[in-house]
């Protein structure tokens, strides 16, 4: 039984997110045949991925590609450059770009493949290096049931919480959204342990007691704790959150809504970019409120 759910699977992208989550693939008992611009990670080689020269090497050899790449214009180019996914594509195949990404530009992407007589699925992350690894990924999906459940099994090697959420670019929106409540949530858990220390009281001490309480989240439980100890080191760099925001924004203005606290969020992002920040986790962000009041949240 085992045997038969093996699949010839294409991964595009193996940096901090894609290397554990190819790695995961592999792990399953699928065969993997990987590409990144970088050196593919001796974990992965080791334990027998294929190296691949380019994306159209990929797709020719694998009966589902997965792209794992930064932003719109990296998924363009995994999918429609030179030597690109589409170059190797033949009918049949599938397509499942696991980027966060522009919804709009999904669609497009979409239906080039569909012209190619392949299919095509959204599925971004949430949960970070963490859930990367962990294989506790949210996966949030956009394609037809039928394709969905051909990936799933895939899909659950690598996450715990899948979801189809309907059409192509469903599973993009839904990735925006959540990147919208985790940034408020960033800056909301920052400016109370501000705060908190700045009248004096232990933010630590308050973290945990506040854990315990209705205000309990995620945010404050897993960056409550890197604001307190200093850890910023990136399990989601601060220049990837202002590429999601951005998205957030672009979309707002064109469907004509307002969406203020993500506009002033991704300002106190940009004013940590300003000042070197880039690289450092979203946690980080509570830097910039502390630049705004002269206080660090740990003394």
């Amino acid at each position: 039984m085992q045997e038969k759910n093996m699949a010839k699977v294409g991964f595009i992208g193996l940096g901090i997110m894609g290397a554990p989550m190819a790695g995961h693939i592999l792990a399953g008992g699928n065969e993997l045949y990987v590409y990144d611009i970088k050196p593919a990670p001796a974990a992965l080689t080791d334990a027998g991925a294929k190296v691949c020269a380019s994306g159209a090497e990929v797709a020719k050899n694998a009966d589902i590609i997965i792209t794992m790449v930064p932003d719109t214009p990296h998924v363009e180019s995994a999918l429609f450059g030179e030597n690109g996914i589409a170059a190797g594509l033949s009918k049949g195949k599938i397509v499942v770009d696991m980027s966060s990404i522009s919804p709009m530009a999904t669609k497009e992407f979409a239906k080039k493949i569909n012209a190619l007589g392949c299919e095509y699925i959204d599925a971004p992350v949430s949960g970070g290096e963490v859930g990367a690894k962990a294989a506790t990924l949210t996966i949030m999906c956009g394609g037809s049931e039928e394709t969905f459940n051909k990936v799933k099994p895939l899909f659950e090697l690598m996450g715990k919480n899948i979801t189809l959420v309907g059409g192509n670019g469903d599973g993009q929106t839904t990735k925006v959204a959540n990147q919208i409540i985790v940034a408020l949530n960033i800056q909301a858990v920052s400016e109370a342990l501000l705060f908190a220390s700045k009248a004096g009281a232990d933010p630590a001490k308050v973290r945990q007691a506040l854990m315990g309480g209705f205000a309990n989240s995620r945010i404050l439980e897993v960056h409550g704790e890197r604001m307190v100890k200093r850890t910023f080191n990136p399990g989601f760099r601060i220049e990837l959150h202002q590429k999601d925001l951005n998205l957030a924004l672009q979309g707002a203005k064109a469907m004509g809504v307002s969406l203020p606290n993500t506009a002033t969020t991704q300002e106190l992002m940009n004013a940590c970019a300003a000042n070197g920040m880039s690289g450092l986790d979203h946690s980080a962000l509570c830097q910039a409120i502390e630049l705004m009041s002269n206080h660090k949240i740990a003394q």
